[in-house]
């Protein structure tokens, strides 16, 4: 390893880079200061509010001589404010894709390309090709659309694609293979019937929503050196200038100054076109090769999750000023001449985080200066930790990401009938998401997806059993949780049809017209008879009725949309969860409850009033309850099924605001049992009462002005503060403004912090695993920046640390290649690694190897979703001959190549023909699966038993 020089760089998250770092008791500790820090500290850092509220869509609390909004100030008493609810916190989305929604123009199925399918790419009988639904037929079905209760049409991306990439033997229909951003897809339909389709869509009430990508385009770009290669680390192979010199991206990232590039030298692999395909790409910006990451395919891991190519896609190279601008420009063109309503973003994880600072804010801000005040954008991060989901609108400055966790959260309760316990607790972290100009309000929530699969195809799976009945009452409840509980209801189309499927990607993809594919045809729908050899727009379907239902009774009643989310009571066990929706003006409390067990249930739900009646108004139970002495509301909820109750009047207004105290704020890191963000600080208010409370956090360095962190609206308290931008070390204090439903406050005393030290980790070697020859030893930081350097040491057999290498600057991993080989270490001695961060006293933690041949296993299977796709007789089957892989004496990985269909697979590494040893994401032995989104074709899965990781690439 060599450092990599310095060219000017403008720093991610800090200005110049700092002599030092200041040191604490521990690393990643927190000091918790019984006063106030000096006053020479930096200021608490600012933004422009990106994501600020519509003026009127969360009006001051009655007596509050400040609307929510404005900036709090500096002086004493604090701001009581309420809740942050955004423009759209109340959209009823319809997800779908256009070619397999309906086909009303048979004339453009071919998109103009001809008969020839591997041409064209259409083929009606594949599920891989497209299939000719298109914006005509949207357009023409948009009354089925509307019956839903839909407000607004998520469209997938219709940008023009690359029709057929033979690679993947497969077609564009799904929208993510473009080669043209200013033109729909002529298999889709036209630019003008796309306007049309919007207009109509608005003049209904409805907005339109656009699937966007910004993360690559087609696969147009090859290598010089071979086709859909390895990747190349940037520690093996760094970035050089136009002129040679080695450079790190990173500490340009954002920034105009961005080096100059050169197709031939700047690359670990060299780009070469098609010369028919020199100018496919429209912009024409898009064909400068330069723009690219140019690393090869990714294995969806650590640095090449960032930089590499998904199968082939050419990557674009989004640290670059020019694709920030690019990009940017292309998306505010379909906002101005279309009438665009909002994004949803793709891949958004797999881009770095100084895109999405300028991207969301320009965008947005454009969207508000062209009329669109509402306009709303979402990202996918394919991810079930709210402590990472939340970053991206946080620290990242982004609206809105899909809600995974959800998803996950949903099927476990609705489908799984797992511990209810688990989903108050899912509810409980909703406070991740809470700043200062967004909240978990906003979030678009859903159960199934084109890539993952369907509610219904989940439900089937763990039901096995269930009869017809059974399976559409736990398919129903999702959907009851999904539009009583906080956040924006996602239906993905077909959904509304009873729609299932073996799996997701392709599987997950049937038309709702009458279906020609064969695998198709054999699905079983749910709560029909019907088949997909018919079109399927039924709105007698109970699914369709429950889903209209559901969006009525949420637009009759505004409070099960934008209330207050607030945990109420949840079973030990499959039986009731419980919850209110309180809006914070309106002050009536609604009770929902929700039972995933087989038989009936009863709870004394806790409310915020006693001795008052509530009337039910959805589900099937007494028509009148009333609360205890206690406030507690006893309920009974059928099997599978969801109750709402209405109190009969407001919430009593107290007289005095109640007391608040600060608990000692506290570093939000991971824990051993709990996934965490160590730049994030944890800060929690206790209120004495038991009412209906908002709880504004403000935070200032010490001398400077009190700013907003975030209002929380249910109990426990509590914001993570992002603390990223101020260097460790810097004193924060914090204080509570706790505003009651009588409109008056009280501020709490304040209590201090300081910025913690970043924490590093080494992610490999394996602990206790054995080692030979060069060993890499990688380790993250947390926060990560720009700005790090690290460097590391070894230890042989207990003796002295050792410095090994050269000092890594090469973020977002810092590596080092360790020559064990040339030292003579005995076999069985014991070595162990730590990283230390320069210029501070950061160390990570200690890894531990033993020196040696690995000892191999006997076999190695790759189990999973696929296997039946290898030819084995059933998925999961780690005992099946056809996904065993081969040992290669000569890297000492296990290897196997396989032609799979497209689709998205789940898969471990299965040791021995048996599950009693696997391991899995992160090579974690009996980890959590491994999710591999496939185009199509060849990929090969490699593991080492050393590191016991395995990868598909």
């Amino acid at each position: 390893m060599f450092t990599v020089p310095r060219l000017h760089p403008s720093r991610r998250n800090s200005g110049p880079a700092k002599p030092a770092l200041a040191t604490v008791a521990a690393a990643g500790a927190l000091l918790l200061l019984a006063t106030s820090a000096p006053a020479a500290q930096a200021a608490l850092p600012t933004s422009a509010p990106a994501q600020a509220a519509v003026a009127g869509k969360s009006p001051a609390p009655p007596s509050d001589p400040k609307p929510s909004g404005t900036k709090p100030s500096g002086t004493k008493p604090g701001t009581a404010a309420h809740s942050l609810r955004a423009p759209v916190s109340d959209e009823n989305f319809y997800f779908v894709m256009a070619d397999r929604f309906s086909n009303a123009d048979a004339g453009n199925d071919d998109g103009g390309l001809g008969p020839d399918p591997m041409v064209s790419g259409f083929d009606p009988t594949r599920k891989g090709f497209y299939n000719g639904g298109d914006l005509a037929g949207l357009l023409n079905k948009i009354d089925y659309i509307q019956g839903l209760g839909t407000t607004a049409i998520w469209l997938t991306p219709s940008f023009k694609n690359k029709a057929v990439q033979r690679e993947d033997n497969s077609a564009g229909y799904h929208g993510y293979w473009i080669t043209d951003f200013t033109q729909i897809d002529p298999h889709l339909g036209t630019n003008a019937e796309l306007k049309a389709l919007i207009d109509e869509a608005h003049s209904r009430g409805m907005k339109v929503y656009f699937d966007i990508i910004t993360n690559h385009t087609a696969d147009v770009i090859g290598y010089k050196e071979g086709a859909r290669t390895g990747y190349i680390s940037k520690d093996k192979e760094p970035y050089r200038t136009a002129t040679g010199e080695p450079f790190d991206d990173r500490d340009f990232a954002g920034s105009a100054g961005f080096p100059k590039l050169d197709a031939g030298t700047s690359f670990p692999y060299t780009p070469v076109l098609d010369p028919a395909e020199q100018n496919l790409k429209v912009p024409a910006w898009l064909n400068d090769l330069t723009l690219y990451h140019n690393r090869g395919d990714t294995t969806f891991a650590g640095e090449n999750a960032y930089y590499g190519d998904f199968f082939g896609l050419d990557d674009l190279f989004t640290e670059h000023p020019t694709v920030v601008a690019g990009m940017t420009e292309i998306y505010e063109t379909w906002i101005r001449d279309f009438g665009v309503d909002g994004f949803r973003i793709d891949t958004m994880k797999h881009v770095n985080d100084e895109f999405w600072q300028q991207f969301g804010p320009e965008v947005l801000a454009y969207a508000r200066e062209h009329g669109k005040d509402e306009f709303f954008m979402f990202g996918e991060v394919f991810d079930t930790s709210k402590s990472f989901t939340s970053q991206f609108t946080t620290r990242n400055k982004m609206q809105a990401v899909l809600d995974f966790p959800f998803q996950d959260a949903a099927r476990n309760f609705a489908s799984r009938s797992q511990d209810a316990q688990q989903l108050k607790d899912f509810f409980a972290a909703d406070d991740w998401y809470t700043d200062a100009d967004s909240n978990v309000y906003q979030l678009p929530t859903f159960l199934g997806n084109h890539d993952m699969g369907r509610i219904g195809s989940f439900i089937s799976t763990d039901n096995p059993d269930a009869n017809d009945a059974e399976r559409v009452a736990r398919d129903q409840l999702a959907h009851e949780l999904m539009y009583f509980s906080r956040g924006n209801p996602v239906v993905y189309y077909g959904d509304e049809q009873g729609f299932t499927g073996p799996g997701g990607d392709q599987d997950a993809r049937q038309t709702l017209f009458a279906s020609k594919v064969p695998d198709y045809l054999d699905d079983d729908l749910l709560g029909t008879t019907a088949t997909h050899a018919t079109d399927n727009f039924n709105p007698g379907h109970p699914l369709y009725a429950k889903i209209s239902e559901l969006a009525a009774l949420a637009k009759e009643h505004p409070t099960l949309r934008n209330g207050a989310h607030q945990n109420r009571h949840a079973s030990d066990g499959a039986g009731i969860y419980a919850f209110s929706r309180t809006d914070a003006t309106d002050q009536r409390e609604y009770v929902v409850a929700l039972n995933n067990s087989e038989e009936p249930q009863t709870a004394a739900v806790p409310t915020y009033i006693a001795k008052r009646n509530y009337s039910l108004i959805y589900g099937d139970a007494a028509g009148e309850s009333r609360t205890s002495a206690d406030g507690k509301l006893t309920v009974t909820v059928p099997p599978l099924s969801a109750v709402v109750y209405q109190s009969s009047g407001r919430i009593p207004r107290e007289k005095t605001p109640p007391a608040v105290a600060l608990q000692p704020p506290a570093s939000a890191a991971a824990t051993g049992t709990s996934a965490g963000d160590n730049g994030r600080i944890q800060v929690t208010a206790d209120v004495h009462g038991s009412s209906f409370y908002e709880v504004t956090f403000e935070a200032r360095t010490p001398g400077g002005q009190w700013e907003r962190v975030g209002t929380d609206d249910t109990a426990p308290y509590r914001v993570f503060h992002d603390v990223t931008a101020l260097d460790p070390g810097t004193g924060v204090e914090y204080r509570a403004v706790v505003l009651n439903n009588a409109g008056r406050s009280s501020v709490s005393a304040a209590r201090s912090a300081v910025v913690p030290d970043p924490v590093l980790t080494i992610q490999q070697p394996a602990e206790g695993s054995t080692v030979e020859g060069d060993v890499e030893v990688v380790a993250t930081a947390d926060p990560e920046r720009a700005s790090h350097v690290v460097h590391f040491e070894r230890s042989i057999a207990g003796g002295p640390w050792t410095a090994i290498g050269s000092n890594d600057d090469s973020s977002p991993a810092y590596t080092v290649i360790d020559g064990l080989a040339a030292l003579d270490v005995a076999d069985g001695t014991e070595v162990r690694y730590r990283a230390k961060l320069s210029g501070s006293s950061v160390v990570s933690n200690v890894r531990t190897v033993v020196v040696g041949a690995t000892p191999q296993p006997d076999s190695v299977t790759v189990a999973g979703s696929l296997n039946s796709e290898m030819g084995c007789p059933g998925d999961w089957q780690p005992e099946c001959r056809a996904a065993f892989l081969a040992f290669d004496p000569a890297d000492r990985l296990w290897k196997l190549t396989a032609d799979l269909p497209a689709g998205r697979y789940e898969f471990k590494a299965a040791i021995n023909g048996s599950w009693t040893e696997n391991y899995g994401q992160d090579g974690a032995l009996n980890g959590s699966n491994i999710v591999l989104d496939h185009d199509g074709g060849p990929v090969t899965f490699r593991y080492s038993h050393t590191t016991h990781l395995i990868t598909a690439g």
